[in-house]
């Protein structure tokens, strides 16, 4: 399946996509957002209401044939090398209030200038704090090109995730020069950007 302008996709767990446009073209344009809120909590025997921050960490990693490792963009690294992968940044406390419909963190990656040597790239989120998926009120991912959202990810509200503090959220691959995309959406049990990279590379190698 090709991607097309206006399509309205959503793809679920599993599902691949090719990135070639039906002009012959290729979309070279990914942003990944991600949306949450701080832990609402009682204290002094319920009379105060309070905030607990959560810290949720948007990374990626690059990796070439043989699944080394190339480069990370995460909170500490926030441009790539080869300058096609920017983050906007680390947030260590998420929506105070009610979900603003905003992004917390975006990551944009530009794939006509991605190095040669990388063939696949995976999109991940870690719980910087080990605070479960299911305790957050709202947490949720979307993955989207200039003109398509192609898969979304509500952490919070989906059992799947309860007991985790990591997920994959989805990977882009090379078959024969042209980037495809997978949306995962994968709960795992990593703890950290670390174990993740880790995990990634046992699986995928």
């Amino acid at each position: 399946m090709n991607l097309s302008k206006g399509t309205g996709i959503s793809l679920q767990k599993g599902s691949k996509i090719s990135l070639l446009k039906d002009d012959g073209g290729s979309l070279d344009y990914i942003r990944v957002g991600v949306n949450w809120g701080a832990i609402h909590s009682k204290a002094l025997f319920g009379l105060i209401d309070r905030n607990i921050n959560v810290d949720l960490d948007a990374s990626m990693s690059a990796f070439d044939k043989e699944m080394n490792e190339i480069y990370t963009v995460y909170y500490n690294a926030l441009e790539s090398p080869d300058g096609a992968v920017t983050h906007t940044g680390d947030d260590l406390a998420g929506d105070q209030g009610e979900d603003d419909g905003l992004d917390n963190e975006i990551i944009q990656i530009h794939l006509n200038e991605v190095q040669d040597d990388i063939d696949q790239i995976f999109l991940y989120l870690n719980s910087y704090k080990k605070q479960d998926f299911s305790d957050i009120p709202f947490s949720e991912v979307r993955i989207y090109t200039k003109d398509d959202v192609l898969a979304t990810f509500n952490m919070s509200s989906n059992n799947d995730y309860s007991g985790y503090v990591s997920m994959i959220m989805g990977r882009l691959y090379k078959i024969e020069g042209n980037w495809k995309f997978e949306a995962l959406g994968e709960p795992i049990h990593a703890k950290d950007i670390e174990g993740t990279i880790t995990y990634l590379q046992i699986k995928y190698s």
